[in-house]
């Protein structure tokens, strides 16, 4: 797999590593979206963003609820526009009637609760990697140091 770093959508320069948003939507076979929620990122995956992307293309959104257009993305999934999409996010947590993705009954979606995190599993992972920090806090070590 070939990796694309796309750019924020409307961001005036491309920083070295990274691809234009527009290259990004025309380019990629999936597209995982991993950034907060804020006034630059809310709908940024729109019916403009969903019809610039490839009819093969998958959209993934574990990130944030609102990030895309969930009326728009039941009609790009209904009319073959991308070939599907897997969320664990809404813009409306819990989720409410009349969300256009609850009432979709697809093959090519998805939608799981946002709590990947909580399998036993992820806690146990959790708790270890808590151990081995303050272990190694003890210790005098860095761990998992961010510079």
């Amino acid at each position: 797999m070939r990796v694309l770093w796309g750019e924020r959508k409307g961001a005036a320069a491309v920083r070295d590593g990274y691809v234009a948003f527009e290259r990004l939507l025309a380019e990629a076979d999936v597209i995982s979206l991993h950034c907060p929620l804020n006034d630059q990122t809310r709908g940024m995956f729109g019916a403009t963003e969903l019809r610039a992307m490839k009819p093969q293309a998958i959209l993934i959104n574990t990130a944030r609820g609102g990030l895309v257009d969930e009326a728009a993305l039941a009609q790009a999934l209904r009319a073959g526009w991308i070939a599907g999409a897997g969320c664990d996010v809404l813009s409306k947590e819990p989720p409410r009637d009349g969300n256009p993705l609850l009432e979709l009954d697809l093959p090519n979606f998805i939608l799981t609760p946002h709590v990947a995190w909580a399998s036993a599993a992820a806690m146990q992972t959790l708790a270890d990697q808590l151990i081995d920090n303050i272990e190694a806090f003890v210790r005098g070590e860095s761990r998992n140091r961010v510079v």
